[in-house]
């Protein structure tokens, strides 16, 4: 992986690169970034450029021994650490990264922007809940303990930290903050609020903004037949989520635009009985799809509250949802948006922890359909 095979996030991109050259790499840092974004793929160009032999002004060579390695993930410097689950032949705490890394190599080369649920059912661990076990920090330790084969830097990739043992975090807090000379930690996460705060002190954070839609319709022009009014549809709903935007060119289905207005016509006219026919659809779509719904959610609060206050010229509102919006936004005025809007995220975090999501769903719902209902003062 390399920084011209990530579309966008010039900055970003711009700002890693400045560091190197100034010799001013932190040796501990923390790219977050939300799921669908660039966060994996861009520790891997990082890791990439750190030990090119031949670095450009932009990016790292592509060529150099260096290079070929890392575009195969196989550089004897660039080790890796992620979530796993136990397996006939590996019980849960033996169950660490070394033990699967062909796997990871097929699942970063196939998908740089999957997330947990895509590297579950690539291995074959769907249902499992998977963690980065006690182990793991034994491991680290032991391999950072090594000197660099090759390259300048050792580079110790961490994806999804917040998914580590509470044991395993503490087991690498002395060498994350004091790692050998020219040791480099990348840790990778979508929710760093979920990390030990200390690691969090230990690590140099960094932002990976989200796709924009141009990125993302970059992308789907280039792998994809559709027309280009399709292809601005589903960069809309993917709203900076290039795996889900990839999902759906590959046959994945998302209809959970149309899931958010059927269920806000269904709070606003309060038809019981429908609102709970929802609900139990809402469980058993299953978690990710329930999220997403939830993210939807929030997105359409925002375009509605900047109509509201007529702030459109910052709106990402394409003109097929134009109507909706316009409709949505003469009942839910922005002081209605303002009660409900948190109560979307809070969702989306309950469920996030496996909150029960038909009672969460129904609550939520009965909740709408009282704002929307009130009469505005």
């Amino acid at each position: 992986m390399r920084f011209q095979d990530i579309p966008g996030l010039e900055s970003t991109k711009s700002q890693l690169i400045e560091a190197v050259k100034g010799n001013h790499v932190a040796h501990a840092q923390l790219f977050v970034g939300t799921e669908g974004s660039a966060n994996l793929a861009m520790a891997l160009a990082f890791s990439t450029y750190l030990n090119c032999e031949a670095p450009g002004e932009t990016d790292a060579c592509g060529a150099c021994p260096s290079c070929v390695k890392n575009s195969k993930y196989i550089h004897p410097d660039v080790n890796f650490v992620f979530p796993s689950a136990a397996t006939p032949k590996f019980k849960r705490e033996d169950a660490t990264s070394e033990k699967f890394l062909v796997e990871w190599r097929s699942f970063l080369t196939q998908t740089p922007y999957g997330n947990v649920s895509d590297w579950s059912n690539h291995f074959g661990w769907e249902n499992k809940l998977l963690m980065i076990p006690r182990q793991e920090s034994r491991n680290i330790i032991r391999a950072l303990s090594l000197k660099s084969f090759e390259g300048k830097y050792k580079v110790m990739i961490i994806w999804q930290p917040e998914l580590m043992n509470v044991n395993a975090a503490n087991g690498i807090l002395k060498i994350l903050e004091e790692p050998p000379q020219d040791t480099i930690f990348l840790l990778v996460a979508n929710d760093s609020n979920r990390l030990l705060t200390t690691i969090l002190s230990r690590a140099q954070q960094l932002r990976i903004p989200s796709f924009s839609d141009e990125n993302v319709r970059n992308v789907l022009i280039e792998k994809s037949s559709l027309s280009e009014e399709e292809i601005s549809r589903i960069a809309y709903r993917a709203n900076g989520n290039l795996r889900l935007a990839l999902s759906e060119i590959e046959g994945s289905t998302n209809d959970t635009n149309d899931y958010f207005k059927d269920w806000m016509r269904q709070c606003f006219t309060y038809n019981f009985e429908s609102l709970v026919k929802l609900a139990d659809d809402f469980q058993k779509r299953g978690k990710e799809f329930q999220i997403n719904v939830l993210s939807v959610a929030s997105n359409y609060m925002r375009e509605t509250m900047l109509k509201g206050v007529d702030a459109e010229n910052i709106s990402r509102l394409p003109d097929f949802e134009k109507g909706f919006i316009e409709k949505f936004a003469g009942v839910f005025i922005p002081e209605k948006i303002a009660r409900i809007s948190p109560s979307f995220d809070e969702a989306q975090y309950h469920v996030e922890r496996n909150a029960n999501p038909k009672i969460l769903f129904l609550d939520l719902s009965l909740s709408i359909a009282q704002i929307a209902r009130a009469k505005s003062n």
